[in-house]
C-alpha cells in the first residue's frame, strides 16, 4: 500500500503553524482593549482601581510585544514550547488583571476563553489540557480570591452568589466545549489537508510507475521478437545435437538464458523494484544532484564541502528524501536567477549538524521583505524587469515558501540575509555580495541510522 514519505506527514508540524506575528496583533488588540475598559472604569464610572498595578500589568505586555517585534523575523514561527509560553504569559496577565478588577464581578473575565481556544485550535492535546486545567484554576482563584471594585463613594459593587456562580460555571464549560470544539474542527481540518496531499502524492507516483511501465511494455515488446528467434533456434540445436555433449549444454543455457530475460521483462511490467543502495548518498552528491538542472544557465556554481572544526575527516552519507532535493533546488534556482555570474554551495558538517549555505553575487534580498521571506504569496504581475532577469520563470512567487516549508519539515532551520551593504558602489561591494541562505539540519534527521547490511531489495505494494 501507498505511504506517504517518512517524516513529511507523519511529524507533527501543527505549533510551526502559528505565527509569532499573528499572536502580536491579537495582543495588541487586547491591550488597547484592556486600556480602553481601565480608562472608561475610572474617568466616566468613577470607579476606584489599583491604576498603578493595572497600568503595571498592561505595560507588561507592551514590553512583551516590542521585545518579541525587535528581537525575531516577522515571519518567525513558533515551536510548540515557545507558542505554549506565549500563550501562558498572555493567560496569566489576564488573570492578574481580573484579581485587580474584581474577579468575577468584571465581565470581561470571559476573555479567558481566548489563549485556550487558540491552544486547541493550533497546539498539541497536552498543551491544551495543560492551558485549559491552568485557566479553570486560575477562574476558580479570582472568583474567591480578588480586590473588590468599588465606587466613588467607597461602596463595593457586588453581584449576587448565584450570578457569580453561574458565571463561573458559564466560563469553565466554555472552557471545555470552546476546547474540545476548536480542536475537533481543527483536527478534521488537518485530516483532510494531508489526505488531499498524500492522494497528490499517490498520484504522481502512480503517474511515475504508468509511465515506467509504458516504457517497460515497449521495450518487451520489441525484444520479443529476438527472445522468441533465439529460444526457437536453440532448441533446434539442441535436437540435432547429442545429449551431455558441450554444444548440447551450450545450446540449452542460451534458451534458458532467452527465458530468463523474458521473465525479467515482465517482472518489470508488474512491480518496481527499491534498490537500497540509492537509498543514501554523500551530502556533496545530494547537493549536487539538487543543482544539476541549474548548472547550464549561464552562471557558475561552484562547490565547497569542508568538516567543521569537530567533524568527521569522513563526509556523512545522508538520505534521498525527495523533499530535501526539490527544496535545496527551488533555493537554488532562486540564486541562479538573481546572480550576476557565480553562486557559491558550501557545505559544511561537524558531530551534530549539517551546513549548506547559497550565496549568490547579486543584489540581495530586498530590506522591505527580508523579514517577510518564505511567507507564502501569489505574483500577480510581473515587471519589466523581472521578466529581463527570469525570462524563463513562470511561477506564482511560492517558490521560497515551498522550499522553506518542505526543508523545515525535515527538520532544517533556515536563516536570510544579505552578505553586503547594498548601499555599496559595485566596485566597493566584496565577490559574495549577494543574498546568503543558510540551512543547517540536525545530523541524525538526515544521516541514517547505521545498519550491518543492506538486506534485500523490497517490491513496491501498488
Amino acid at each position: 500500500m501507498f505511504s506517504p514519505t517518512p517524516g513529511l506527514l507523519s511529524r507533527d508540524t501543527r505549533s510551526d503553524w502559528v505565527r509569532l506575528r499573528t499572536l502580536i496583533l491579537l495582543r495588541w488588540t487586547a491591550i488597547v482593549g484592556q486600556l480602553a475598559a481601565i480608562t472608561v472604569a475610572d474617568r466616566y464610572y468613577d470607579i476606584q482601581l489599583p491604576l498603578g498595578l493595572c497600568y503595571l500589568a498592561v505595560g507588561a505586555s507592551i514590553i512583551a510585544n516590542l521585545v518579541s517585534i525587535f528581537v525575531f523575523p516577522e515571519n518567525k514561527r513558533l515551536s510548540e514550547v515557545e507558542a505554549m509560553m506565549t500563550l501562558l504569559f498572555d493567560l496569566t496577565q489576564l488573570s492578574f488583571l481580573l484579581y485587580l478588577t474584581g474577579g468575577l464581578a468584571n465581565p470581561f473575565a470571559l476573555l479567558i476563553l481566548a489563549p485556550v481556544t487558540i491552544s486547541a485550535s493550533a497546539l498539541e492535546l497536552r498543551t491544551t489540557i495543560f492551558l485549559g486545567s491552568l485557566s479553570i484554576l486560575l477562574v476558580t482563584l479570582t472568583a474567591f480570591v480578588h480586590v473588590p471594585l468599588r465606587l466613588a463613594d467607597g461602596t463595593i459593587l457586588t453581584v449576587p452568589v448565584l450570578f457569580e456562580f453561574g458565571f463561573w460555571l458559564s466560563i469553565v464549560i466554555g472552557i471545555l466545549f470552546l476546547g474540545l470544539y476548536s480542536r475537533r474542527v481543527a483536527t478534521e481540518i488537518r485530516s483532510m489537508s494531508e489526505a488531499l496531499l498524500a492522494t497528490q502524492m499517490a498520484l504522481a507516483r502512480e503517474q511515475k510507475l504508468t509511465d515506467l511501465g509504458g516504457v517497460v511494455a515497449a521495450a518487451a515488446h520489441e525484444f520479443g521478437t529476438p527472445l522468441a528467434t533465439i529460444t526457437l533456434v536453440s532448441s533446434e540445436m539442441m535436437d540435432q545435437l547429442d545429449k551431455g555433449s558441450e554444444l548440447y549444454d551450450d545450446a540449452k543455457l542460451i534458451r534458458d538464458q532467452a527465458d530468463r530475460c523474458r521473465d525479467i521483462l515482465r517482472s518489470m511490467g508488474r512491480i518496481g523494484k527499491d534498490d537500497l543502495h540509492l537509498r543514501t548518498t554523500p551530502f556533496e552528491m545530494l547537493v549536487r544532484e539538487a543543482a544539476e538542472p541549474h548548472q547550464s544557465r549561464g552562471k557558475t556554481l561552484h562547490f565547497s564541502f569542508l568538516a567543521g572544526i569537530d567533524g568527521s575527516d569522513r563526509q556523512p552519507l545522508v538520505t534521498r528524501r525527495p523533499e530535501v532535493i526539490h527544496g535545496l533546488r527551488n533555493l537554488i534556482q532562486n540564486a541562479v536567477d538573481f546572480a550576476r555570474t557565480s553562486v557559491w554551495l558550501d557545505g559544511e558538517w561537524t558531530a551534530d549538524t549539517l551546513t549548506l549555505r547559497i550565496i549568490d553575487d547579486g543584489e540581495g534580498f530586498p530590506s522591505q521583505v527580508i523579514g517577510r521571506i518564505g511567507d507564502p504569496f501569489v505574483r500577480r504581475r510581473r515587471s519589466a524587469q523581472d521578466l529581463a532577469r527570469r525570462p524563463e520563470y513562470e511561477g506564482m512567487g511560492l517558490g521560497l515558501f515551498i522550499a522553506k516549508t518542505l526543508l523545515e519539515r525535515t527538520g532544517a532551520e533556515l536563516t536570510f540575509a544579505n552578505a553586503s551593504d547594498p548601499f555599496l558602489t559595485p566596485e566597493e561591494r566584496p565577490e559574495r555580495s549577494g543574498a546568503i541562505v543558510e540551512v543547517v539540519w540536525p545530523l541524525n534527521r538526515l544521516v541514517p541510522p547505521s545498519q550491518s547490511g543492506l538486506g534485500q531489495n523490497a517490491p513496491f505494494e501498488i
